[in-house]
């Protein structure tokens, strides 16, 4: 007897048929279409299959992961929602909040009186002068993909990384700050620590900043990520701290229990 109905397909074929849907159109076009379609999208088999054959796990995977579907969605936006982090493109992407003394300017590494950057993929950083520079970048995560529910329930872990270095014959002070905003820009969360201040003849070494922010109010629709410095000498030129490989990585936390349900992104 002929198919009249593709419901009528054995369920396993139509997972396999939904394994080969793009992600956001399973959930806004064919997940309201009835209660099997509902269900079957719903399964956490189908989504632990569509990471794995994104690549986002592996067969051993072994952490626990409370929610496939939101854990797929996450895997599939990540990446560093900073522009321009490691000056290929000059100044490109960032607001010059502040740039005193002979201004902000790009250098390859490792400089002068510096050194080599860990990761040999990085070419270039940004430095500051004998007065205070500040750049800065916005982040709206609706912009990025990042829909309200996803945000505002699930909360996934927001990741900060910068990275900065003096130079081997001047002392410096960096500082960063870091805001989690509301839509109208009301703060929610922040990290600014104290100024770090270096003193003269010291090693040039490379320093990571690292903060997660986890567990933040609903809300979050930006991210303001600010960094920079100034030399302690006041020598004209370049002696001020130097940053590159500034990321920002919105990340999945796998001992999460979020809510069960997610609406479409």
């Amino acid at each position: 007897m002929a198919l009249v109905s593709i419901n009528q397909l054995p369920e396993n074929i139509l997972l396999e048929v939904f394994m080969h849907v793009p992600a956001r159109q399973l959930l806004r076009n064919c997940r309201p279409v009835c209660c099997l379609w509902r269900d079957l999208i719903d399964l956490v088999s189908l989504w632990k299959r569509k990471c794995l054959r994104e690549g986002y796990v592996t067969e051993d995977w072994d952490q626990p992961v409370s929610d496939w579907k939101v854990f797929y969605f996450l895997c599939s936006l990540r990446r560093n929602l900073l522009r321009n982090p490691c000056a290929e493109e000059d100044m490109k992407s960032w607001k010059i909040d502040s740039n005193g003394g002979d201004q902000w300017k790009v250098e390859s590494l490792p400089g002068a009186h510096g050194t080599g950057f860990p990761d040999s993929k990085v070419k270039k950083y940004f430095v500051t002068s004998y007065d205070m520079c500040l750049k800065s970048q916005i982040i709206d995560l609706k912009a990025e993909g990042y829909w309200e529910e996803l945000l505002d329930k699930f909360r996934p872990d927001i990741v900060v990384k910068d990275w900065f270095a003096p130079r081997a014959d001047c002392g410096c002070t960096y500082q960063i700050r870091v805001q989690l905003a509301s839509a109208d820009y009301l703060v929610l969360a922040s990290f600014e620590p104290p100024p770090v201040t270096i003193h003269q003849w010291n090693d040039a070494k490379w320093t990571e900043v690292s903060h997660t922010f986890s567990d933040y109010p609903p809300g979050v629709r930006h991210i303001f990520f600010q960094h920079g410095g100034k030399d302690t000498q006041f020598w004209a030129g370049w002696y001020g701290p130097r940053v590159t490989n500034s990321s920002v990585v919105i990340s999945h936390r796998v001992t999460r229990n979020p809510p069960h349900a997610m609406a479409q992104p």
